[in-house]
């Protein structure tokens, strides 16, 4: 009798969980659909959402945080359980967060860091370290050259987002030691393909047709792809005339890498929901508040993993 009646318990315990979970409603605000890792992003997010029984909803703030504001105030209408943002920007974001507040609406940060005085506003940012993503390619650039002049031109993300700063920083601090790489050209490519060609096309006309240009860094693989087709519709070589350094790790870079078109990569995961929604399940289960900070994994990768990484990402939402 007792073993049934344990089962029996059991069973509910677990069911009670499950119930938990399917009650749960998520809003999340994506920043947009601007790159090929930020489309990952969100297909895992579904993905995560779908294996935990959770209803998520997703607003495509197309890059403009007037939109994500407006939806982040829909979410809260709505009486969602939990909010996610993935901020364009990082300033801005007081008011709508203090409403979140004051509906006791969790919020959770996604790849992106924001600035608020109250930092109670939010639960957790769910991140990269950025600064050091910035300071391997930095690094690398520094062994690679070992004592040559370089003159760098960067292709800069979206202008006053936290990753774009802090991508920037990483790198500036990775080679302020080696006085013979500079910084030559610094312009935001918006983390776009187009406008990192566009931007990259730019830099080449400036710099005697690209012949004074040692190497392109540029915050985001897309980015990067752009510049190697820039690169070579000006009759040079990417990987080799100028090298190229970047960040996210998406198929296509390591597909370049592959044919001789990139140098080095740091990879930046796109499950950032899964860890958000492990602690939002336990804060309310059980309350636990979670780290301030949760932080995602960063590597850097060179043209000899590329194949075992380009493996890797099937079926990661690209």
């Amino acid at each position: 009798m007792w073993k049934r009646l344990l089962l029996t318990t059991l069973i509910g315990a677990a069911l009670s969980g499950n119930a938990l979970a399917e009650n749960l409603t998520v809003g999340f605000s994506q920043v947009g659909s601007e790159s090929g890792w930020r489309a990952a992003e969100t297909s895992m997010a579904k993905s995560e959402a779908q294996k935990r029984g959770i209803t998520l909803k997703i607003a495509d703030g197309q890059q403009k945080q007037e939109n994500q504001i407006k939806a982040v105030r829909s979410f809260i209408a709505q009486g969602v359980d939990a909010i996610f943002i993935a901020p364009v920007v990082q300033t801005g974001w007081e008011p709508v967060l203090e409403e979140a507040k004051d509906a006791k609406i969790p919020v959770f940060l996604l790849d992106r860091a924001i600035v608020v005085k109250d930092k109670s506003l939010y639960m957790s940012v769910v991140t990269a370290d950025n600064v050091l993503e910035g300071k391997l390619i930095g690094d690398w650039l520094v062994k690679e050259l070992a004592g040559k002049p370089c003159n760098v031109v960067e292709l800069q993300g979206t202008v006053g987002a936290s990753v774009a700063i802090d991508r920037k920083k990483g790198f500036a601090e990775a080679i302020a030691n080696a006085p013979g790489i500079k910084i030559v050209r610094s312009q935001s490519g918006d983390f776009t393909r187009s406008k990192g060609k566009e931007v990259m096309e730019s830099f080449i006309k400036a710099e005697n047709n690209g012949k004074n240009i040692c190497m392109v860094y540029a915050h985001n693989d897309d980015m990067a792809i752009g510049a190697i087709q820039a690169i070579k519709e000006a009759g040079l070589k990417p990987g080799k005339d100028i090298l190229t350094g970047s960040i996210d790790g998406v198929p296509d870079i390591y597909k370049a890498m592959l044919a001789g078109e990139a140098n080095a990569n740091v990879e930046l995961t796109p499950d950032m929901a899964g860890p958000a929604f492990d602690a939002l399940e336990k804060f309310r289960k059980n309350g636990a508040q979670p780290p301030k900070i949760i932080k995602t994994e960063s590597r850097l990768f060179l043209p000899a993993d590329a194949q075992a990484q380009l493996d890797k990402k099937k079926g990661m939402g690209y």
